[in-house]
């Protein structure tokens, strides 16, 4: 430690930051689960109508965290993040004074998707630019904070909401977000390397600089682009309905409220394990193997919520259903700097972000359409396991880079 020089020991404050960061913008933004009963029963609006609030949120997200990407990589993760804290917070608050189902489409749906947006693809590939020797586990770490803001703001949620009601639980979690996100969205500084060389008129002059356009555009049109976007987008559909509706499939197999909230938090909460540990095994194993194993994992689980009915069986399910989607998540990250370098990766990978909501948001929203539809969550079941499946065989396809390629063959 002695050693260590101040920008090296600065950087475990910036991934302590971004860690924060994201377990309490991913965390708010799940407790869209929690309110999903408590909303219905006091406004009487449908599982579909809210549940398709889920779907806008992660279009606008997606859309959100390919701007913010490329905002990122121009000016700066601070000052995107410090935005998104302002539209997060001010969503949540403004989402407790809601009379119509439209006014929570555009306070939750568009302001909290738009807030969160600015957050998970900045600070993944700030988090991967710091820590260039551990990039799996850094990026680990940054994804660790979804699962923990689950685990933690799930039963908070729902205590606030026993405790007070929907609208004041809203009004509370405003607040908190901006008590936790612009104090650490403060603290973030950039790489040595970046800061560094963002001082020089070369890099002053790389915001204009034709050839990232170029090379962006160049990226997006490649075949393992839309590889790794296609299978981002399948595991994201795979795993969202199943997440997003866990709350309300335990109060239907007669769980209490309180402790269906629960097991959310416990699924988060063993999504972290999964999170951290694929993140060390990918920087030995290598990201592409590492991901369709998890991927075979997370269809296995999926397809086990269609024989558990019991209170003991859905905390089973649902803490290995935990480590299954939480060992996916930081890995496309690792394969967009692997596959596209990291001149571009903010624009990149907030390309393949954006795709991978849109699978994010349609399962949520179809989550509810097959309840409503059919009065079980059956269908979902079958239907994420389908998808799950879809999304293994697309990353078994995904080649290795051409330089690893020719390094394999000269070897």
């Amino acid at each position: 430690m002695a050693g260590m020089t101040a920008p090296s020991r600065y950087r475990w404050i910036v991934l302590a930051c971004a860690f924060l960061i994201i377990t309490m913008s991913i965390g708010t933004l799940f407790t869209l689960a929690v309110f999903l009963k408590p909303i219905e029963d006091s406004m009487g609006w449908s599982r579909a109508s809210i549940g398709a609030i889920s779907l806008l949120n992660w279009v606008v997200m997606g859309v959100g965290g390919f701007v913010a990407g490329y905002l990122s990589d121009r000016f700066g993760t601070r000052v995107v993040v410090l935005a998104g804290a302002a539209l997060l917070g001010g969503g949540m608050v403004l989402s407790g004074q809601v009379t119509q189902i439209w006014q929570l489409y555009l306070t939750f749906g568009v302001m909290v998707g738009g807030g969160v947006s600015c957050f998970y693809v900045p600070l993944t590939v700030t988090a991967i630019k710091w820590f260039e020797e551990r990039r799996g586990t850094a990026a680990a770490i940054v994804s660790a904070g979804n699962g923990f803001g689950i685990l933690v703001l799930s039963p908070l949620s729902r205590w606030l909401i026993d405790t007070f009601d929907w609208r004041t639980a809203f009004w509370l979690l405003g607040d908190l977000a901006w008590l936790v996100v612009i104090p650490a969205g403060l603290l973030l500084r950039p790489a040595p390397s970046e800061a560094q060389g963002r001082s020089t008129p070369a890099l002053r002059a790389a915001s204009s600089d034709p050839s990232i356009g170029a090379a962006t555009a160049g990226a997006v049109r490649s075949w393992p682009f839309w590889i790794i976007a296609l299978t981002h987008f399948g595991c994201c559909a795979a795993h969202s309905g199943p997440i997003f509706h866990m709350v309300s499939h335990a109060i239907d197999q007669g769980v209490s409220s309180l402790t269906a909230a629960g097991l959310l938090g416990a699924s988060g909460l063993s999504s972290i394990f999964g999170r951290v540990v694929t993140g060390a095994v990918a920087d030995r194993w290598g990201a592409k193997r590492t991901l369709v194993s998890a991927l075979a994992f997370q269809a296995v689980m999926v397809a086990s919520y269609l024989f558990v009915h019991d209170l003991s069986g859905l905390y089973v399910v649902g803490l290995l259903f935990g480590v299954a989607y939480g060992a996916a998540m930081p890995l496309y990250a690792l394969l967009a700097r692997e596959y596209f370098g990291e001149r571009v990766m903010g624009t990149v990978y907030g390309a393949i972000f954006m795709i991978s909501c849109v699978g994010m948001g349609l399962g949520s929203w179809a989550g509810g359409a097959i309840h409503d539809a059919f009065g079980s969550y059956q269908g979902l079941f079958l239907a994420s396991f389908a998808i799950g499946s879809f999304a293994v065989f697309t990353g078994i396809g995904l080649r290795a880079p051409v330089r690893l390629r020719a390094a394999a063959r000269a070897a």
